[in-house]
């Protein structure tokens, strides 16, 4: 029994070394090949001078945390990213707030908006010489004398019995803040996303005051600024061939996407790049 166990001992002793640098090998390998994907997946090269800064615009019933993913990886890429509030108080209210942000900006802006931010950003970026880009991601993209309500037109999931209203103090007489109603959400707003987030989204959204679906846009900043144009394809509340129809009365370049109306958190790398695509054309 003894020198049975002994040469069993002397076999762990010659089999044990090569199994573990067998073993290392194998995680070393997958390591770099992990690595050598996640680096191919996005490869950011910057042809200009100095980048432009990045400014977010979140839309209505969000907050600028819903660009949380995508500002990482524009910061990682090494750009300059604001994000400011959007009011939600009417077009020319948040129109002026926005114009006044971007006035302390200097030089060069690539300017993006989300849904409403859409239309915020194409009046407050009108007049602007410092705003050389625009960026409209699931987004209306208005001309003059459009209004939310004629730009939604049918099809939407936002239709119907889907608010809950909220008088709120200060405003116009007879204006409501209007809340999506949080049963609603996850298969509208928040469509393609993991439900426990889309509970969350409907938890946290803001406010939109009713007034702004009314609200005429003014002249349209994409009449003499090059856009780009980022289209969920299966997005519920603006529908896809609403927006290819004024992406392309914009000129914008188009970018179609898999996700829902929330495509910046769905698919941030795609977005990302996209507007690093637009920032390029500033240098």
């Amino acid at each position: 029994m003894n020198l049975q166990w002994a040469a069993h001992r002397r076999r762990l002793r010659l089999i044990l070394p090569a199994a573990i640098v067998a073993v290392a090998t194998l995680v070393g390998a997958t390591a770099q090949a992990a690595s050598a994907h996640a680096s191919s997946s996005h490869v950011f090269r910057w042809d200009g001078g100095t980048k432009p800064t990045v400014v977010l615009e979140h839309g209505a019933w969000a907050d600028a945390s819903s660009w949380s993913k995508v500002i990482a990886q524009l910061q990682e890429d090494g750009f300059t990213v604001d994000a400011p509030p959007n009011p939600l108080r009417g077009v020319t209210y948040d129109t002026s707030y926005l114009a006044d942000f971007l006035s302390t900006i200097p030089g060069p802006v690539v300017l993006v908006g989300h849904s409403y931010g859409g239309f915020v950003i194409t009046n407050a970026a009108t007049g602007n010489a410092n705003v050389k880009a625009l960026v409209y991601v699931d987004a209306f993209i208005p001309d003059a004398g459009n209004t939310l309500a004629s730009l939604t037109g049918t099809g939407s999931c936002l239709g119907g019995n889907a608010f809950n209203v909220v008088p709120y103090p200060g405003g116009p007489a007879g204006d409501v803040d209007t809340y999506i109603k949080q049963s609603v959400i996850p298969g509208c707003l928040a469509s393609g996303l993991p439900p426990s987030q889309a509970a969350v989204i409907a938890a946290t959204q803001r406010p939109l005051a009713a007034s702004t679906l009314g609200e005429p846009s003014g002249p349209p900043a994409w009449a003499t600024i090059p856009s780009w144009a980022v289209i969920g394809t299966a997005d519920k509340v603006l529908p896809p061939a609403q927006q290819t129809s004024m992406a392309q009365r914009a000129g914008a370049h188009i970018t179609r996407v898999d996700a829902g109306h929330l495509s910046m958190i769905a698919d941030p790398e795609a977005v990302a790049q996209v507007i690093e695509q637009a920032a390029q054309t500033t240098s």
